[in-house]
């Protein structure tokens, strides 16, 4: 069991855990994952690594509160344990090849670029940062992303903040004014990497997205987080979770992700007490 030493509102149903993990903590890299139940009867849900204290032998990862195991974890307080927490695992993520790089984070897409700004600012890469939300208050990390990127462009759905529009604008933008770039690395909604990877193929910028599939076990043999990536079958737990943008069939993860709402908005209104209508 692992105890949760810190809890911080970061936004609206969007809170920062601090969790002692020091043997998870000790080998995890940036882009990486864990896997947690809440309690014994809790399902497995992945939440990338946001940040690690190597020395202090914690773990940080950020979880909106959108379903049934989120609303259990959210029910608990600084002090309390979490059941079971797994990782490191997936692949970390590699961007040490290329010398300027744009990250493009969407909601709670933040959570994984933000270890990444924090590893290239280190090796003195020229790191440039695109935040998107859909109003103000839930913009995350300014004062963090201020720090360790060269520049960084907020973007709001209704122009509260920043810049008004979406993260695509500002990436649209961005490269129409010739900012040059040896990488993308987009995460956030599905539609919204689809997108970005759609503006930068025909300048042939390379482009990653982080795939967070849903995921059973993390090993790879539930099945549950495949992903079509050139043509080819792979798994987000272990192959991923990120991939070449301009090679995921997003039109197939998309459908795929819509799979499991109905079961999941049961499960809410068993916890909720509220009567289940799979129309809304």
């Amino acid at each position: 069991m692992n105890k949760i030493l810190k809890i911080r509102q970061l936004a609206e149903n969007v809170r920062e855990y601090v969790i002692d993990a020091p043997r998870v903590a000790k080998n995890a890299r940036p882009g990486q994952f864990v896997i947690l139940r809440v309690d014994s009867e809790g399902e497995r849900v992945p939440f990338t690594i946001c940040d690690m204290d190597k020395q202090k032998g914690t773990i940080t990862i950020l979880v909106q509160t959108v379903g049934y195991s989120t609303m259990k974890l959210a029910a608990l307080s600084e002090g309390d344990y979490i059941h079971d927490f797994v990782g490191p695992l997936g692949r970390p993520t590699d961007l040490d090849a290329y010398s300027s790089v744009l990250l493009v984070g969407g909601g709670i897409g933040t959570a994984v670029i933000f270890p990444q700004a924090k590893h290239l600012k280190s090796l003195g890469k020229r790191v440039d940062a695109v935040v998107g939300a859909r109003t103000k208050s839930l913009v995350m990390y300014e004062d963090e992303f201020r720090a360790n990127c060269d520049e960084l462009f907020i973007c709001t759905d209704d122009g509260s903040y920043g810049e008004k529009g979406f993260v695509t604008d500002a990436v649209r933008r961005l490269i129409s004014e010739g900012k040059k770039y040896d990488c993308v690395f987009a995460v956030g909604p599905l539609r919204m990497m689809s997108a970005v990877a759609g503006l930068t193929r025909p300048f042939d910028i390379k482009t990653i997205v982080s795939m967070n599939s849903i995921m059973v076990d993390g090993t790879g043999m539930c099945g549950g987080c495949r992903v079509t990536v050139g043509g080819k079958t792979k798994y987000a737990c272990v192959d991923g979770p990120e991939f070449d943008g301009h090679e995921v069939d997003f039109e197939e993860a998309i459908a795929r992700s819509a799979f499991y709402r109905d079961f999941e908005r049961e499960e809410i209104c068993r916890l909720t007490g509220e009567k289940v209508n799979a129309k809304n």
